[in-house]
């Protein structure tokens, strides 16, 4: 599905300026799933570090110093990092401190870089005491699940969408429209934005397969 959080990615990558980005959310909104998407659009390469699968990464970021870091990810890896053609991804990032710590170093000694970060409860991460805070040395974004104007896109409604964008209260909004809004609107009240309940959904237009997914998403 696409998210409007793409352009701001697109425009994190030609930023001259840019910092690395640590991208927060809730679990199973679809932070890897995006980064993975723009990833592969916008680089030859997308090199990606998954703290929760593979912890024995977790000792490369011990040392906050991104030279030796890039260094040893290619060789445990086999994967060229060449800066302006390739994207570090460092998933799951809150499975590891350090390596939330090591990002300002990234900013400071390898400005070229594109380096990514994202994970779930990271401000539990980000509130113990051992850590040190890269203040100003990282840019942070958060990703939450669908908006009413993602629905509409998802469900291939664009042109409703692309109105909705355009209308002004003033103006006031046509009723054969307004009350397909409407309709749409109920449905995303009972769906709701996770993207795993959306695409059942897109699927079996069912709300009781789609109470399934709620349900499950909730006890976990």
């Amino acid at each position: 599905m696409k998210r409007d959080i793409e352009k701001t990615l697109a425009d994190w990558k030609k930023d001259k300026n840019r910092k690395p980005l640590l991208i927060r959310g809730a679990r199973q909104v679809g932070k890897t799933y995006t980064v993975m998407k723009f990833g592969r659009e916008h680089f030859e390469r997308v090199l990606e570090i998954n703290f929760e699968r593979q912890p024995e990464m977790q000792p490369v970021f011990e040392k906050p110093d991104p030279g030796r870091i890039v260094q040893t990810l290619e060789v445990l890896t086999g994967q060229s990092l060449e800066a302006g053609k390739s994207l570090l991804f460092l998933d799951e990032i809150q499975r590891c401190p350090a390596a939330i710590t090591a990002l300002r170093y990234f900013r400071e000694q390898m400005p070229e870089r594109h380096v990514l970060a994202a994970g779930s409860l990271v401000d539990f991460c980000l509130r113990a005491p051992e850590l040190s805070m890269p203040v100003g040395r990282i840019q942070y974004l958060f990703l939450p699940p669908l908006t009413f104007e993602e629905f509409l896109e998802a469900m291939g409604l664009t042109s409703l969408r692309g109105y909705l964008e355009q209308a002004r209260l003033r103006d006031g909004i046509d009723a054969p429209v307004h009350a397909e809004l409407i309709r749409h609107l109920r449905t995303f009240l009972l769906v709701g934005g996770m993207p795993e309940a959306i695409q059942v959904y897109l699927n079996t237009h069912s709300l009781v397969d789609v109470g399934r997914v709620q349900a499950s998403l909730l006890q976990t």
